[in-house]
């Protein structure tokens, strides 16, 4: 009768025991998640939160144009919507006031706060900036200067960092001589960091802004 009982306790434990590691887990909700798409919010993914990006490892891309902007936008203000730097240049990819105006954009307040808007402003400065730079993109692009492979999107980053003119005089002067903004970063340096991705699909538009993207 002992023997019994010790039999059936044993396996009345055993079973709970085993029942205990099915039991599922209390998932707790994030309302930032669950947005509304409308909103523009969705840009935040994978957090809301700027801090959250600070040790961000970005996955691999390939060279995908998105690849190409979230790495420009990582080393522009570690993908921080909201980041206005020490020389007063702002958002995920540091505008300044002057070229925000070029693409349509007259209330820093309001590109601060949207997400859509900061990734239209990149797009229509890509399209501005491949329009400029057409002529240097078909003559250099696929050829080797200072140890570089040029190519495209090689050509439209240091466009973004130090403006197309600062292009145009770089290849003027094969590259001998080339502009650094205020923290010693140059365009020679963008356009070897960020060369390779497809940027075929910015369609040249001298004119383009927020609204026509």
């Amino acid at each position: 009768m002992i023997k019994k009982w010790y039999f059936y306790t044993g396996l009345g434990l055993i079973i709970a025991f085993l029942s205990s590691g099915f039991k599922p887990f209390n998932l707790e909700t994030t309302p930032w998640f669950l947005v509304d798409e409308q909103d523009g919010s969705h840009y935040l993914f994978p957090s809301e939160k700027q801090n959250d990006y600070t040790n961000l490892n970005i996955p691999f891309t390939g060279n995908f144009f998105i690849g190409f902007k979230e790495a420009i936008g990582y080393r522009e203000s570690e993908s921080k919507y909201k980041k206005i730097n020490s020389l007063g240049y702002l958002g995920k990819y540091q505008f300044g006031i002057e070229t925000l105006k070029s693409v349509g954009v007259h209330n820093s307040t309001a590109f601060l706060n949207s997400p859509e808007m900061q990734e239209k402003a990149f797009i229509a400065l890509l399209a501005q900036n491949k329009w400029e730079l057409k002529k240097e993109i078909e003559k250099y692009s696929g050829t080797l200067l200072n140890g570089i492979y040029v190519t495209e999107s090689g050509i439209l980053a240091a466009a973004h960092l130090g403006g197309p003119g600062s292009v145009k005089k770089y290849f003027k002067n094969k590259g001998k001589r080339f502009f650094r903004d205020a923290y010693g970063t140059s365009i020679q340096s963008y356009m070897k960091a960020f060369g390779g991705y497809d940027t075929s699909f910015i369609v040249a538009d001298s004119n383009a802004t927020i609204k026509s993207i």
